[in-house]
């Protein structure tokens, strides 16, 4: 006899705790477009990068940013002062609110940034496939951008990097699971 009775166990239905989709009910995905290629999002990445990137060097030339690097000393302490001048400050502030703001302000509008134009990619909410709203599109942004920029800058783009590669099925870096949002591409 069956240790636990007779019968044999039901079979496993996936959609017993409310649906599929981590909880939002049937396939998420059902009538969206293909999920976009990790490929173009990398290089609509390196797009929005250098929108940013080549105004923000610029700003830092008289700001002093770049002292540091044409300075020819040796002494550490020299260098660490120079790094955590007035100059520096504001340019790190002027890049957290130049980098943020661009992602949430373009993702909010169309779902799309310059990058993703491009690449024909946009971010989509998970549940419906819509544009994210004004407070998905600042989570998602806040996520993606302020470690790499506060403290990380080597290391968080490829932990996002690694996650959206191994993320199954959706392909969500961590700004997108904050964000409940996936990149779909553009018919």
């Amino acid at each position: 006899m069956p240790p636990y009775g007779s019968a044999p166990p039901p079979p496993y239905d996936p959609n017993a705790y409310g649906g599929g989709g981590g909880g939002y009910g049937g396939d998420p995905l059902a009538g969206m477009p293909p999920l976009a290629d990790s490929g173009k999002r990398i290089l609509a990445r390196i797009i929005d990068w250098f929108i940013i990137f080549v105004p923000l060097a610029i700003i830092g030339i008289p700001l002093g940013s770049y002292d540091k690097i044409t300075s020819n000393t040796d002494d550490f302490g020299d260098v660490v002062d120079q790094m955590n001048s007035g100059g520096q400050w504001v340019l790190q502030i002027i890049s957290i609110v130049a980098y943020v703001g661009y992602d949430w302000y373009m993702t909010k509008q169309s779902g799309q940034t310059v990058g993703k134009r491009v690449m024909n990619i946009r971010v989509a909410m998970l549940n419906d496939g819509r544009v994210p709203d004004s407070s998905a599109s600042m989570l998602r942004a806040v996520v993606l951008w302020l470690p790499g920029l506060i403290c990380c800058p080597c290391v968080w783009p490829l932990v996002l990097l690694v996650l959206i590669l191994v993320d199954k099925p959706y392909k969500q870096g961590l700004h997108d699971k904050a964000g409940k949002t996936v990149v779909v591409s553009v018919r």
